[in-house]
């Protein structure tokens, strides 16, 4: 075991994690943040995507004593007072979902393309989010949520 201070959501936990323990297992089983989604454990779909000092990561692939010290925002963590995050908004807005097993992962690889590249063109987010896999929407209305959050 090793002690690890994590800030999680604006809140700091001190954790003893093992070395081998999975960031999207400590998000979901010692947090309880159950947006992270564990889809393939290959890091191939996204669904475990979070940010990790404001980069998209996917949390299937780090080791929690990685982490050390480091900021990590979740889904949970991106609405503010009950209001939604522009790009969960626009999400909403422009039916960028629809069973909802990937937005979570879609929707912070987004903050992190926005924070990086505030206009990005189609084929800059198609890019962006070629990590994030969709089983259902066809991507679409996906490309239309994030460019109605650019705006």
């Amino acid at each position: 075991m090793r002690g690890v201070s994590l800030t999680v959501n604006g809140t700091r936990h001190e954790l003893e994690l093992e070395p081998r323990e999975l960031l999207v297992y400590v998000l979901r089983d010692r947090l309880r943040l159950t947006g992270t989604a564990v889809g393939c454990d290959t890091s191939s779909c996204g669904a475990c995507t979070v940010l990790v000092d404001g980069q998209s990561a996917k949390s299937c692939t780090l080791l929690g004593v990685q982490l050390d010290g480091a900021e990590i925002t979740t889904i949970e963590g991106l609405a503010r007072n009950g209001d939604l995050h522009p790009v969960q908004q626009a999400f909403h807005e422009q039916h960028g979902l629809q069973c909802g097993f990937c937005t979570p992962g879609m929707v912070l690889a987004t903050v992190s393309l926005l924070a990086e590249n505030p206009s990005p063109s189609d084929e800059e987010i198609r890019l962006a989010l070629e990590g994030n896999l969709c089983r259902c929407t066809g991507y679409q209305n996906i490309v239309k949520a994030v460019k109605a959050a650019a705006a």
